[in-house]
């Protein structure tokens, strides 16, 4: 495993130079990737001088979002399909093999037997298109309530739901996208992920949880991993070490900040991940320590 910077994960914004002069600066060990600006900057300037900042930097890639819209209409959806090979091969010859989206909980369109096959096709089709150039899709839920109120038809919101639709699509190179924080508001465990290969953990995204609110339908902020204990991260972490886990682990507090400067929110979620790290007894490489007894 490794520490990964993740701007959008901690609402914070940058150029990529300056996202990766905070990830150097605050112990990361890599980044997500803007794909449509290394592609942009590519046709403008060629790939060795768009990507020589990356390659200065050393840095690992967590992944980048899916560069489709997917859940619009077919027309929409068709048009940016086409445009896929381009970028998962862009990505490819960086060394950027993840490519994550997140599924709506809900939506005003299609009942919940249509919608899961709505999105066992358009998995399949999209996992294809990435797996010649050895990318894996991972796919993460989002379990706050709030994100379904008012609409029509519920959908997949848990991750045992998550794990029965991925199972439906006719692609190997699938998985999901880990969240402690929806894991936590879910009800959910890492328990269903040990029956499987650790590849099926595409990327995991960490984040402690507030209090819960007097009002029953607030729900707790996202917090820095370990800032109030409720989610126990440290724990997380030895398990998916334990698993066989190899890929990125992310803060994400989606924009809770506090009102902190850019700089001091990416230094704080460095130090809070480095405290995780170390209190799970791993080791640079993200590796559990011999010495470590759990």
């Amino acid at each position: 495993m490794f520490k990964n910077l993740s701007p959008e994960a901690l609402g914070v914004s940058g150029r990529q130079s300056e996202i990766i002069e905070l990830a150097l600066s605050f112990g990361f060990k890599g980044i997500d990737l803007d794909i449509i600006e290394l592609a942009e900057s590519t046709k403008t300037h060629g790939l060795p001088h768009a990507r020589r900042l990356l390659d200065s930097a050393k840095l690992k890639f967590g992944g980048f979002t899916l560069p489709v819209r997917w859940q619009d209409d077919d027309a929409t959806y068709r048009t940016d399909l086409t445009k896929l090979p381009e970028y998962a091969d862009l990505a490819a010859q960086i060394g950027c093999t993840r490519c994550l989206t997140t599924i709506a909980p809900a939506n005003d369109e299609r009942p919940y037997h249509q919608n899961f096959e709505f999105h066992r096709q358009r998995f399949t089709e999209l996992a294809n298109v990435l797996a010649p150039q050895g990318i894996r899709l991972g796919v993460g839920f989002v379990a706050s309530a709030a994100a379904r109120r008012d609409k029509a038809f519920e959908f997949v919101h848990n991750l045992d739901a998550l794990l029965l639709l991925l199972s439906t699509v006719a692609a190997k190179n699938i998985g999901v996208v880990v969240d402690l924080w929806d894991l936590h508001v879910s009800q959910g465990t890492l328990a269903a992920l040990r029956k499987g290969p650790p590849e099926r953990i595409v990327a995991v995204r960490v984040a402690d949880a507030g209090e819960a609110a007097a009002d029953a339908s607030a729900e707790p902020a996202r917090l820095l991993p370990g800032e109030s204990g409720t989610i126990d991260t440290t724990a997380a972490l030895v398990a998916l070490a334990e698993m066989g886990y190899d890929g990125p682990v992310t803060p994400a507090t989606g924009g809770n900040t506090r009102g902190l400067r850019r700089d001091a929110n990416v230094k704080s979620a460095g130090e809070k991940l480095d405290a995780a790290w170390k209190s799970a007894g791993l080791n640079p490489a993200g590796k559990l320590a011999v010495s470590a007894s759990r």
